[in-house]
């Protein structure tokens, strides 16, 4: 029977510090890892999420899907090995969501008016 692949990953946080590494299987999905960012997320930090739905990450310049695999999402880099995976770690909260959702909705719109003059 194969071994399960282990991969490496560290998390970048938006002030340049890191979590980890951990180690994850390349079955285990983006949304798992995204709970883990959450639950381990460091004390002291003025952005803190309260939930995985305001955690994005990134690796590759990529937005990562909730249900990819760490193996999907793995970049090849050929025979090189030992590194580790690092993916950038974006937090908009619920409230900044629907801030920017209502700037969207509040921004002037043309109105075309068809009136006659009697």
């Amino acid at each position: 029977m194969r071994e399960e692949e282990l991969v490496d990953i560290k998390f970048r946080l938006y002030d340049g510090s890191d979590m980890g590494p951990f180690q994850y299987s390349s079955a285990s999905t983006i949304d798992m890892l995204k709970q883990r960012v959450v639950s381990d997320w460091p004390k002291g930090k003025t952005i803190i999420p309260k939930e995985a739905s305001e955690v994005k990450l990134i690796s590759a310049g990529k937005v990562l899907e909730n249900t990819k695999t760490v193996g999907q999402c793995k970049m090849p880099f050929g025979d090189v090995g030992g590194g580790d995976t690092i993916m950038h770690v974006v937090v908009q909260s619920s409230l900044a969501k629907k801030r920017a959702e209502k700037k969207l909705d509040d921004s002037p719109r043309k109105v075309v008016c068809s009136c006659s003059v009697l």
